[in-house]
């Protein structure tokens, strides 16, 4: 019955049209509530959710993504992909991927990824021959790599829900591989598609051209190497990297680059700092609930039920693949993080499975989540975009969905591919 008041206030709520971040907090009131808790231990664990310090690095990412998407750094990342693969038949759906890998390693996000790399490439592929339709589901699917490969906002809000006992530098490393075997999954399918179809070839690009465009993109590129390097050297923590990365995406966008105007810094700051609070409010209140479950012994009741229902761990993660892609289809990824890691954590660390690897599965699960109908940000930053019904592009995005799974799969069932990168560094 408390786990009925609960989660049947916090359902009732978002059906009645509530922000799911006040949903949350209204739902651990009712919860306290109904359990006879003082109201003030809600309010000290909602202040207590965003008193961290790991959470610094939040707004930092968000803000050098911000200044990167936003300063020209998707265009010359766009031509610098075109300089390595344009030049094959399919090249610009390769540019495509391939530019996602790179803006997700700088953005950290799939909607900041889509909008930029789709705004410039989306209409060039169109221009070349290429049905529309196809141009927006290789530019939707591949800013999933976004939430893999590090730095993943994702990754940080797992590491919190995780209860901080899951090191933010071990869950970037374990996106790497991951992050990769999308990217190169998604390739192997617009190749496919591109000899099937009789897709255009791109021109190969002069010497002197090229070295140029190589030039102009290595100083965005850098930004990887220093959230990267600094955390992997031990230089950096994971909220210096980012305060870092804030400084040198403002030095190359504003001094570098040039192509952003001092008096328009303010808008793109207030954006960010409204980002950021929605974020902050909603890790509060996640904070909150995750109370309330606990002490109503919720995450322990699952644990008990999913292995009652099997007592091997690959049918519970089969279980658990299922459970957060019809989920991810129906709520935003970061609410789905901080209530249900809570949940899962303990059934799958008593399964054997490493948190770090586990980590990696919630991503790719939310990730296919987020480009999915009918709640899929990511799908409709694209559609719109491209300017296309959500329908059109969803039937163009089957096969694509169909490649993300396999990869689902390989995560899943593969632990070494999260794990050995980590493990190797000593993280």
């Amino acid at each position: 019955m408390d786990a009925f008041v609960l989660i049947g206030s916090f359902l009732g709520l978002m059906l009645i049209g509530v922000p799911i971040a006040y949903s949350l907090g209204l739902a651990a009131l009712i919860g306290a509530l109904w359990i006879d808790i003082p109201l003030d231990a809600v309010m000290i664990q909602i202040a207590a959710g965003v008193n961290k310090f790991s959470l610094l690095s939040i707004p930092f990412f968000v803000l050098a993504g911000a200044i990167m998407a936003e300063g020209g750094m998707a265009r010359r990342l766009v031509a610098f992909a075109g300089v390595l693969v344009g030049f094959i038949r399919g090249g610009l759906s390769l540019v495509n991927i391939l530019a996602s890998t790179f803006f997700g390693a700088i953005s950290g996000s799939s909607v900041a990824d889509t909008a930029s790399v789709g705004t410039v490439l989306i209409p060039e592929m169109v221009k070349k021959g290429y049905p529309r339709p196809f141009a927006a589901a290789v530019t939707i699917s591949g800013s999933v790599q976004a939430i893999l490969i590090p730095p993943s906002h994702n990754a940080v809000l797992y590491s919190l829900a995780a209860g901080g006992t899951v090191s933010i530098a071990a869950l970037f490393m374990a996106g790497v591989l991951p992050g990769l075997l999308m990217g190169l999954t998604l390739a192997l399918l617009c190749l496919y598609k591109a000899h099937k179809h009789g897709y255009p070839k791109g021109e190969v690009i002069p010497l002197r051209q090229a070295l140029r465009i190589c030039v102009e993109a290595l100083w965005g590129l850098m930004t990887m190497v220093i959230i990267l390097g600094g955390i992997l050297s031990g230089v950096f923590t994971a909220n210096e990297s980012a305060s870092i990365a804030v400084i040198w995406a403002f030095f190359v966008t504003m001094l570098i680059y040039r192509d952003y105007k001092w008096r328009d810094l303010p808008k793109l700051v207030h954006r960010t700092v409204k980002t950021v609070t929605i974020v902050m409010i909603l890790i509060g209140f996640a904070s909150a609930f995750g109370y309330i479950m606990t002490l109503m012994q919720i995450p322990m009741k699952v644990t008990m039920f999913l292995t009652e229902m099997s007592d091997n761990k690959y049918v519970i993660l089969g279980l658990i693949n299922i459970l957060l892609l019809v989920l991810g289809t129906l709520m935003d990824m970061s609410p789905l993080i901080l209530i249900l890691t809570p949940i899962l954590l303990p059934v799958v660390k008593m399964m054997g499975v490493d948190p770090v690897h586990f980590g990696m599965i919630m991503m790719v699960n939310l990730g296919i989540g987020l480009i999915t109908p009918p709640v899929g940000a990511v799908l409709f930053v694209g559609s719109a975009v491209a300017k296309l019904r959500i329908g059109e592009v969803t039937k163009a995005m089957v096969p694509f969905f169909g490649a993300l799974f396999v990869v689902l799969m390989m995560v899943t069932y593969l632990p070494w591919l999260s794990l050995w990168l980590p493990q190797t560094m000593g993280l």
